[in-house]
């Protein structure tokens, strides 16, 4: 219907003076055998994958079997118009940019195409090269959005980006050995990875980890600790949403899976996990596709998932909490980090990281930690683990000394005797901590370095108020 081709220039020109896509996926949607198979041409040797459609249906089906970033959408089509359907799929999820190209513009078709989600719009006959900037500048800013949308997640998260923890992993112990053989073996494969082990021994650390070794490493590495995120909502975050799914819901937005689309998505503390939100989350990584809130469309989804709890989900299994199948879809490949009372021949080290590590930004020079510092250091219980390291020096170097409640006549000797086992140590050095800050258990809760759910679910399971 529309036989213009693109003015004058080969698909080799065009290859010669832009660069190429490796990592993404083209859809072009035009009636005209010659414009498709010209498109395909020019640009299957810059992306990872270029699929044509002959109609609106085909495109539609083709994006039910897999996610496209991109797609070329003429706008008069046997079918129907690609205002129309650019319009449709927005409203059914599609997130991908789109660019119109058509044969009849005027005014209206051009603010009609930027209302139904459009991210550029073309003229035919056009030249293959301003089809080329049209497509860098759409994959420039989705890559421009994700990464800003990343970051502020990651500064909302944390506050300080050099709170990474990214000391977790430093030792040399028999105890983190596993861990990094591991983290080799398990980098080159797509399985699901369960991480286990209590707050603040760095489980995200060794996700981290895992995804830089990785295939995916090219993608975003996504976080998000489902216990931080109201259950209300927990579903549009993961999903995302359409525009009216719900009040409030003003615009459409794409949801964590969609940002970590070819990468990894983090799930921290899945244990928390409302129980709806659990059979959704099973049903996608079986099926590997999910459905945005208030969409009509099922769409595809690439990423890779890592979970991690400081919770036993086979006791929660158990107790009904958890769901069993959701549970060992996610315990494919289980690992286990130590905490750091198992490995306190690392604590050294990792004071010394976080000495150099936080000094800078404290505006101090970097001070040298004394014999006695390592001493009381290493006979801490440290039931805060990495992260109660972590804030114990930034007192340190803030105030110039250790905090008594963690090294005289606590931390540094809780009396474990023969007969204690190190839950008993653990209630100990807990109850003392609050009864250092009169009860308060958030102000515990910060000086152990725990979340402050943490402590409500030991001090329940004591049978203490």
């Amino acid at each position: 219907m529309n036989p213009q081709p693109p003015a004058p220039a080969t698909a080799g020109d065009a290859r010669d003076a832009f660069g190429a896509w490796p990592h993404r996926s083209i859809l072009v949607v035009d009636d005209e055998p010659g414009m498709r198979n010209f498109l395909q041409r020019s640009l299957e040797g810059r992306c990872r994958e270029v699929r044509t459609a002959a109609s609106l249906e085909e495109a539609g089906a083709l994006i039910t079997q897999r996610p496209f970033d991109l797609v070329i959408l003429d706008n008069t089509l046997p079918d129907g118009t690609g205002v129309s359907w650019a319009r449709q799929m927005r409203e059914q999820g599609l997130y991908g940019d789109i660019i119109l190209i058509t044969a009849f513009a005027d005014l209206e078709t051009a603010i009609s195409a930027l209302r139904a989600g459009v991210a550029d719009f073309l003229l035919k006959p056009f030249r293959i090269n301003q089809l080329l900037n049209a497509i860098a500048r759409c994959f420039d800013d989705a890559r421009l959005r994700r990464e800003n949308f990343i970051l502020k997640r990651e500064l909302g998260d944390r506050g300080d980006p050099e709170q990474d923890m990214l000391a977790g992993l430093i030792g040399q112990s028999a105890a983190l050995q596993p861990i990094r053989d591991a983290l080799h073996r398990l980098a080159g494969v797509q399985t699901t990875v369960l991480i286990t082990g209590e707050s603040g021994t760095g489980k995200e650390v060794v996700a981290r980890a895992l995804h830089r070794l990785s295939p995916r490493a090219s993608g975003h590495f996504v976080p998000i600790n489902c216990g931080a995120v109201a259950p209300d909502i927990i579903e549009s975050e993961l999903f995302g949403h359409v525009k009216g799914a719900f009040s409030g819901a003003a615009s459409s937005r794409e949801g964590l899976f969609f940002y970590a689309g070819g990468g990894t998505l983090f799930l921290d503390e899945v244990g928390e996990l409302p129980a709806a939100m659990q059979v959704k989350l099973l049903r996608v990584l079986e099926e590997r596709r999910l459905r945005p809130v208030g969409a009509e469309r099922e769409i595809p989804v690439d990423v890779r998932i890592i979970a991690a709890t400081n919770r036993d989900l086979e006791q929660a299994v158990r107790q009904g909490s958890f769901r069993e199948d959701l549970y060992y879809r996610l315990n494919v490949i289980p690992l286990h980090m130590p905490p750091l009372r198992e490995r306190l021949e690392d604590v050294p080290a990792l004071a010394e990281r976080f000495v150099r590590q936080l000094a800078g930004p404290l505006g101090l020079t970097a001070p040298q930690l004394q014999p006695e510092h390592i001493v009381a250091l290493r006979s801490h219980h440290w039931p805060g683990n990495v992260r109660e390291l972590r804030n114990v020096i930034e007192r340190w170097l803030i105030l110039g000394s250790f905090p008594d409640v963690f090294f005289r006549g606590t931390a540094s000797a809780p009396d474990i005797g023969g007969d204690m086992s190190l839950d008993a140590v653990e209630k100990t050095h807990i109850l003392r901590v609050l009864d250092a800050v009169g009860g308060n258990k958030t102000e515990a809760a910060r000086r152990l370095g725990v979340a402050r759910k943490t402590l409500d679910r030991k001090f329940a399971l004591w049978g203490l108020s």
